[in-house]
């Protein structure tokens, strides 16, 4: 069941950079444009929040 899981969010995030790169060529449709903008954003605040948690983790350290 876990195999399972994780292959779908494997294709999932396949098919999300799929589209990031679709969109970036210009020639994508709406719905491409969109998928693109999701991916995108969630990786920001996937950055942003690795950010937080070394940051805090620094200062837990002096």
């Amino acid at each position: 069941m876990l195999v399972l899981v994780l292959s779908v969010v494997v294709l999932l995030v396949i098919g999300g950079c799929v589209c990031v790169f679709w969109a970036a060529r210009g020639d994508a449709p709406r719905w491409a444009r969109g998928v693109a903008k999701a991916m995108l954003l969630g990786s920001e605040l996937a950055r942003s929040a690795s950010r937080s948690s070394r940051s805090q983790h620094r200062s837990g350290d002096e």
